[in-house]
This record gives C-alpha cells, sequence and structure tokens, in this order.
C-alpha cells in the first residue's frame, strides 16, 4: 500500500482571518519606522491608482522628484505671492512675518504627513480616495466633490486673472467676455496631455515668470517708491480686515489638495519628500522676501496685487511676464480635476493606460467641460474675489490644515499618548485640525461679510476689470 500523500487545500476563511489579525498586530508607529519597514507594512490586497505600468502604452509612474517639485510650485506659487504686501499693511511687518514663518512650518508639516498617508494606502490618488479611508463611502464624496469644487474655482480664478491682465496689456481692447474665452481655449490646449510629466516643464516656465514678475515689481516699486517711507511694525484693525489679510496668506500656501495626485506619479514614492522640500524652501523665502521689500517701498496703500503699486509701464512689463504663470499655475490645478474624474471612470480598466478613440475623447471632453464651467463661474459671479474668499474658507482650510492632522491621527490610533514624541506629535497634529476649523468658521464669517457690503459688478460685462 502507497503512503498517504499530503494534499494542499486552498486557503479558509479561518486562514483568511488569521492573516487579517496578523496584519492588524503590525505596528503603525510609522514616524519611527523607516520607510523600506513602511513598505513592508502594506496589505497586499492595497494597490496604487496605475498599478502594473510595465507594458503599458500610457505610462504615468515616471515623474522624477524634481519634476514634481517644480510642478507643486507652478500649482502653488502664482500672482497670489502678488496680494502678501498687502496683508504685510494690514497686520503690520512683525505679526505678518510672524504669521507668514509659522502657516509656512505648519503647512510643510501637513504636507509631509500627506506623504505618509500615500505611503500607508498606497492605492490614493486623491482626496476622495483619502476620504474613504477616513470616512468610507461618505468620506470618499465628500472630500471628491470637496477637491473638485476647489479645484475648478481656483482655475476660474486665473481665468479672471488673466482677463485682468490682458486688459491692463491693450487698456481694454477689446471685450472682456473675448479675453475670457481666449484664455479659456488656451488653458484648455495646454490641458490635453494626460500625464503629468508631460507637463512639467511648463512648471519650469511658471516658476521662471512668476520669480521674474516678483523681481521686477519689487524694483518697479522701489524706485517709485509710492509709500511714505515708514513701516509698521502693528497696525489697529478690525476682525474682518485683519482676518482677511490671514486668508491671504493662507491662501498662498493652499496646494495640499494637488499632493495626493502629484504623488501618484512619482516614480518612487520615496521621493515626496524631496519635492515637498523644493516646494516650501522657495515658497517661504519668495513670499518673505515679497511681501516685505515692495511693502516697504509701497507703503500702507500698497495695491493688491502690488503690480498695481509700479508705474503704468512696469506693471504692463510685469503682467505680460507674468502671463505664462497666470495660464499654467490654473492649467495644473485643472490637471489635477481632469485626473480625479478619468479615474473615477475607467479605474481597474484597461482604458486608463490607452490611447484609443474612447480613451482620448474622454480626457479631451472631461476637461472641456471643466474649463467651460470654470469660464462660466468666472463670467457669472458678480463679486468673485469674495466668494473665492469662501471658497478657500471651506476647502483650503481643511485641505492645508485640517485633514493633515486627521490622516496622522488615524494614522497613529491608539499611539496618540505611547511617548513623550508621540504626544508632542498629536498636540501638534490636535493644533492643525484647530487651525482649520478655525480658519474655516472666521473665514466663512468674514467672506460672508464681504459678499454682503459688496454686492458690485456686473455679470457677462464687456467693461474694463483692470
Amino acid at each position: 500500500m502507497s503512503p498517504p500523500q499530503i494534499v494542499s487545500l486552498p486557503p479558509t476563511a479561518v486562514h483568511v482571518e488569521q492573516v487579517q489579525q496578523q496584519e492588524k498586530a503590525l505596528p503603525t508607529d510609522h514616524d519611527s519606522l523607516n520607510i523600506d519597514e513602511k513598505k513592508e507594512i502594506i496589505p497586499p490586497y492595497m494597490q496604487d491608482a496605475f498599478g502594473d505600468e510595465e507594458f503599458a502604452e500610457v505610462k504615468y509612474k515616471v515623474l522624477k522628484w524634481w519634476q514634481c517639485g517644480l510642478l507643486m510650485v507652478a500649482e502653488t506659487v502664482s500672482l497670489g505671492v502678488l496680494s502678501l504686501p498687502k496683508a504685510v499693511a494690514g497686520l503690520g511687518l512683525v505679526p505678518a512675518i510672524i504669521i507668514l514663518v509659522t502657516l509656512g512650518m505648519l503647512a510643510t508639516y501637513t504636507g509631509y504627513v500627506i506623504g505618509q498617508f500615500k505611503w500607508r494606502y498606497p492605492h490614493i490618488s486623491n482626496m476622495a480616495d483619502a476620504g474613504e479611508v477616513l470616512m468610507g463611502r461618505f468620506g470618499r464624496e465628500l472630500l471628491g466633490i470637496g477637491q473638485l469644487l476647489f479645484l475648478v474655482f481656483i482655475m476660474a480664478s486665473h481665468l479672471l486673472t488673466f482677463v485682468i491682465a490682458m486688459n491692463r496689456l491693450t487698456d481694454h481692447g477689446t471685450c472682456s467676455i473675448v479675453f475670457g474665452v481666449v484664455g479659456m481655449v488656451v488653458s484648455f490646449v495646454l490641458s490635453l496631455p494626460r500625464t503629468l510629466a508631460k507637463m512639467s516643464w511648463l512648471s519650469l516656465v511658471s516658476f521662471i515668470s512668476i520669480l521674474s514678475a516678483v523681481i521686477i515689481t519689487m524694483i518697479g516699486v522701489g524706485v517709485l517708491s509710492p509709500g511714505d517711507g515708514k513701516v509698521q511694525a502693528t497696525v489697529d484693525t478690525d476682525l474682518v480686515h485683519g482676518f482677511t489679510a490671514v486668508t491671504n496668506i493662507v491662501f498662498a500656501f493652499s496646494g495640499h489638495a494637488a499632493f495626493f495626485g502629484l504623488a501618484a506619479e512619482l516614480k518612487d514614492p520615496r521621493d515626496f519628500p524631496k519635492a515637498l522640500c523644493l516646494l516650501q524652501s522657495i515658497d517661504i523665502c519668495l513670499y518673505i522676501i515679497a511681501a516685505v521689500v515692495i511693502y516697504r517701498y509701497g507703503g500702507a496703500e500698497v495695491a493688491s496685487p502690488a503690480l498695481g503699486s509700479a508705474s503704468p509701464i512696469v506693471s504692463k512689463v510685469a503682467y505680460g511676464i507674468a502671463l505664462p504663470t497666470i495660464i499654467i499655475a490654473g492649467v495644473i490645478n485643472g490637471h489635477i480635476a481632469f485626473k480625479y474624474i478619468y479615474i473615477r471612470l475607467f479605474r481597474g480598466t484597461d482604458r486608463m493606460h490607452k490611447r484609443d478613440w474612447v480613451a482620448v475623447s474622454s480626457w479631451v471632453a472631461i476637461a472641456l467641460s471643466l474649463w467651460i464651467l470654470a469660464w462660466i463661474i468666472a463670467e457669472a459671479i458678480p463679486v468673485f474675489s469674495n466668494l473665492l474668499s469662501l471658497i478657500t474658507a471651506l476647502f483650503a482650510s481643511w485641505f492645508t490644515f485640517g485633514l493633515s492632522g486627521m490622516f496622522w491621527l488615524y494614522m497613529n490610533k491608539g499611539l496618540w499618548f505611547s511617548s513623550p514624541r508621540k504626544i508632542l506629535l498629536t498636540m501638534v497634529n490636535l493644533l492643525a485640525i484647530g487651525v482649520g476649523v478655525c480658519l474655516c468658521g472666521l473665514g466663512l464669517y468674514v467672506s460672508g461679510k464681504a459678499i454682503h457690503d459688496d454686492p458690485s459688478s456686473a455679470s457677462f460685462s464687456c467693461a474694463n476689470n483692470a
């Protein structure tokens, strides 16, 4: 009689349950683990957004860290930097610098937490995916809609800024609606590439553009010196004007809504901190230098954007050089919005990596639809700048600060007070959530009052808005 053979049975429910229990028992103290250890604890059922691209026709995960960093700079640093001198004038030099540096450091940390959350859950490619991890299907829809609305309104703000710039450059050479249509068409055409790597060269153009515009504005304001030469360390202000200035500073750091999308296309996700450091080192230094220098020579009545404080000729030159930034920053934010819808439609299918008629036409249709929507918003809302402050209060406060604190608390659940270091980090992330709540609450009040007090301007008007 032959000896009995050993038969390998498939895993049963009991085996699956044991594996899941072992996964739960793995350490979650991600701050004390190196990146290789982080990769080991990722459950096998978690997959990245684009899957295996070895033989894919369209490859997304090819972004180098410096390309990602430049994209982050182009997406975050735009003409908002030229509203900061007015913020300094509204707060006083000392409080403004303290707030700039503090919010910049906090934004750097919250950006790093987003990178940690991406390492822990590699399938995340947008805020909607992160919302599903936090709060299930409800969180997915809530953060997905919020991110999409926020990005579309940013796109609209760039179209409106383009119209203002063209009116200034041409001395209102034609109807403002025509300039809006031109800006929409140019932005749409630049949005057609499906991968961020192919758009990285645009980010370099954008960075050179905004840096040159800021330098020219500083020189122009310094030569003209329209201010009285007095620098006020502190100023007397009220809640509305003071907090509006703070909101302008917050908006200058509000690029976090796109970070998951940018990190998802990195060739090596471990390079995200390098890209983040490139962004934050550039924007904090540029913001402080531009804000202080232009305020010093522009005085308490410095214009916002600060280009208006220079002479008419210098203002036109700066606006002309800033045009690439005005367009490209909107295009990159738009790309993240398009990618959210595209992934939502085709995730898990081979359509993600195809260049066939359905894939290309779908991308074109999504891009065209959102740019038309952004154009309608830019033309239709009478007090658009105030409404943008409202959207910033609703979304930027959470995407930049509040949600990152929640991500960290979720990843370290049960370990919040396990060590002195953990206690400190718990306090920092609770502070981030508190900042988000404060910005949202007070921001809603301030922007609501501004809308109530300034119901002017006509929709779809040919008038000169420069």
